[in-house]
């Protein structure tokens, strides 16, 4: 049976070093409000905006996981970013780096011995440095043309030794500068599809012009066809509905299985679907997210949306469409 005073014990530990993170968070927070530091990410973002290049992201040790998830980060997000590894960087692997990319180096003390060897090169050879460090008096922090200055903070560790709160800022720093990037360059959750087409993150990025019936598979009448043949044409499809259009194909009714059974016993089937159709029924673009169309239909408690480019109708998507793509 398990120890209780063991478990409140380590419960009370966790709390604790979830605390001491949070603090540390609040000091980075504080920090980056200050001018110093505010103004030295302002010219690091905008470095990382208008290079022509990539991002190289480097740092040894627990920094470099931290580097590794950066680098990873920007490239979700529309940032062309790798991860160089300091080690291999002195065997071969500084020739990666091109005049035009900018190195950001992860380093809290500034004295990782192992960066030395890209310093030396981004000096010799013109390549902008970025340097995010606790030290700004350090080798690396002399080394940098724009010093990101971490602010102090206690290590959640009881020995103030393995580094945790001070990686958790590192890496709260990197989202702050991936999550800038995506608002300078106007990244779009389009354009995060285009990164991430698998699983259920794709899935929910899929747009309705993905998903949507088109051409034939369209239930559609002209608003001077009879009742009947509204109603042939919407049987003979799968979506319980047809649109009605105009002469020009523009969307201007729809006609449902509800309608039918209120118009069938008081109406006569030669009737013209004009009379009888529901006007201006809910449509959307073809570039809405599934997500949003989703939303739409259960807000309206309706199971279909008609597709328009303009006035246009080109498609027409049902819920289960949405649902069986993964965007539910």
């Amino acid at each position: 049976m398990p120890n209780k005073m063991i478990d409140v014990r380590y419960a009370a530990s966790a709390l604790k070093t979830i605390d001491i993170e949070l603090d540390a968070l609040e000091t980075l927070r504080d920090a980056l409000r200050a001018p110093q530091l505010r103004e030295a990410v302002e010219q690091a973002i905008t470095a990382l905006a208008t290079t022509r290049g990539r991002v190289v992201v480097t740092g040894m040790g627990k920094s470099g996981h931290i580097a590794r998830k950066i680098a990873a980060t920007m490239r979700s997000t529309g940032t062309s970013a790798v991860y160089l590894h300091p080690g291999e960087a002195s065997h071969g692997d500084l020739g990666m780096i091109t005049p035009e990319d900018i190195v950001l180096a992860i380093t809290w003390s500034g004295e990782t011995s192992e960066l030395n060897d890209i310093f030396h090169y981004c000096n010799q050879y013109g390549v902008t440095l970025i340097v995010a460090t606790s030290f700004p008096d350090s080798t690396a922090g002399r080394a940098a043309d724009i010093c990101l200055s971490m602010p102090p903070v206690r290590e959640a560790c009881p020995n103030e030794l393995a580094p945790t709160s001070s990686t958790t800022t590192q890496l709260v720093l990197g989202d702050a500068l991936a999550v800038a990037l995506i608002e300078a360059r106007g990244f779009t959750p389009t354009d995060f599809r285009v990164f991430h087409p698998g699983g259920k993150l794709g899935a929910q990025l899929c747009v309705v012009s993905d998903i949507m019936g088109t051409g034939e598979a369209v239930p559609r009448v002209t608003s001077d066809e009879s009742l009947s043949n509204a109603t042939l044409e919407m049987s003979r499809k799968r979506y319980g509905c047809t649109a009605v259009v105009d002469a020009a194909g523009r969307l201007i009714g729809a006609f449902t299985d509800g309608d039918l059974r209120r118009c069938i016993a008081a109406y006569d089937l030669s009737d013209q679907i004009g009379l009888h159709m529901s006007p201006n029924p809910l449509r959307v673009a073809p570039d809405t997210l599934a997500s949003d169309a989703l939303r739409l239909l259960n807000d309206n408690a309706v199971s279909v949306l008609f597709v328009v480019e303009g006035e246009i109708l080109v498609g027409i998507v049902h819920m289960h469409d949405i649902v069986r793509a993964g965007a539910a």
